[in-house]
């Protein structure tokens, strides 16, 4: 093959490039600043997404409602796993999520992970948020298998001091007082050092 039609094949149309991500489907997250930064402008679906927080309570949580406002309205429920708060129904209402698709699954250390992968692999709900604690590489890993078989949205909260180690997460996000978010990782575009979404007034 020759230099001139190796080009004209390399610029037909009807060839994947590396650097081309694959589509992947996604949840609005109901924040423009957000959705202008993450691939396919939202959650991914079907895949982990990790939350790292300088500590709880800081915006986290409001982060999540707008598409959490969006799946409850279906009829799959949305799991929380070892949350470090209960669910103030008062709290959802006033952020649209019916706080009847909302159920909190109680457990610690390992059999939380456990409980999240179930969740996550069973294909029978709209989003699984868990904080699993001493988690691992390997643990992850295995969240971010079940959610890709699960077709969900799966989101785990970590402290901020592992930011800086290895994981198989789809997404990494930074969350900082006042709802500064920095994307550390994401599959096709480059990180984002840091932006600020408008304040919705709950952790």
């Amino acid at each position: 093959m020759n230099a001139v039609v190796l080009q004209q094949v390399l610029h037909d149309p009807r060839i994947w490039r590396g650097t081309q991500a694959a589509p992947m489907p996604t949840v609005a997250s109901g924040h423009v600043e957000l959705d202008a930064v993450l691939p396919g402008a939202g959650w991914p679906l079907g895949a982990l997404s990790e939350i790292l927080i300088e500590a709880d309570g800081l915006g986290e949580l409001a982060l999540l409602m707008p598409a959490l406002a969006a799946l409850s309205q279906g009829e799959r429920p949305i799991v929380f796993v070892d949350p470090p708060y209960l669910p103030y129904p008062v709290a959802f209402a006033q952020f649209g999520v019916r706080s009847a698709r909302v159920h909190v699954v109680h457990a610690q250390d390992k059999e939380a992970w456990w409980a999240a992968e179930q969740c996550l692999a069973s294909d029978a709900c709209a989003a699984v948020l868990c904080w699993p604690q001493g988690i691992d590489e390997r643990g992850l890993r295995r969240l971010q298998l079940a959610a890709e078989s699960g077709h969900c949205l799966a989101f785990a909260f970590r402290d901020q001091h592992h930011a800086a180690q290895p994981s198989p997460a789809a997404l990494r996000l930074c969350v900082h007082a006042g709802l500064r978010v920095q994307v550390l990782k994401c599959r096709g575009r480059a990180p984002v050092q840091s932006i600020a979404l408008r304040d919705v007034g709950w952790g």
